[in-house]
């Protein structure tokens, strides 16, 4: 369980680490990277909703075995991720130097399904001491 805690706080540190800048890099972007951006919702869409991921890292990280089926929507999360960017690239829409972002979304894909499958062994556990302690009280 201790592997599945440290992956899953250093991903919550991470991203917060690197999406808290966007909400102040709208206009930036736009003057480095042109076009502009040209609907804001979306942009602060996806930033608040990656950054609630964070905190579901943060969640997950606290306690493994216990919102272990959080972690299956967490993959997920990262995968998309990496393979729409990945598209993106292979059609010219992106640069390659921001798949350096791409492949530690997708590291950190990888990381959380060792994590998942680590974590059975803990399920396993609680649910064979929870039904040997019901057992005891009969």
């Amino acid at each position: 369980m201790k592997f599945a805690k440290i992956v899953f706080l250093i991903a919550g540190i991470w991203g917060f680490l690197v999406l808290t800048p966007l909400y102040f890099m709208f206009n930036l972007i736009g003057r480095q990277d042109p076009p502009a951006i040209t609907h804001p919702a979306f942009y602060y869409g996806f930033v608040g909703t990656a950054l609630a991921w964070q905190v579901a890292f943060f969640l997950i990280a606290s306690d493994p075995v216990r919102f272990r089926p959080i972690m299956v929507p967490s993959v997920l999360e990262k995968f998309a991720y990496a393979a729409a960017s990945t598209v993106l690239y292979l059609q010219a829409q992106m640069r390659a130097s921001d798949l350096v972002f791409v492949a530690a979304d997708f590291v950190f894909g990888m990381l959380f399904l060792v994590a998942f499958y680590q974590t059975a062994a803990g399920v396993r556990d609680q649910a064979m001491s929870a039904t040997a302690s019901g057992s005891r009280r009969i």
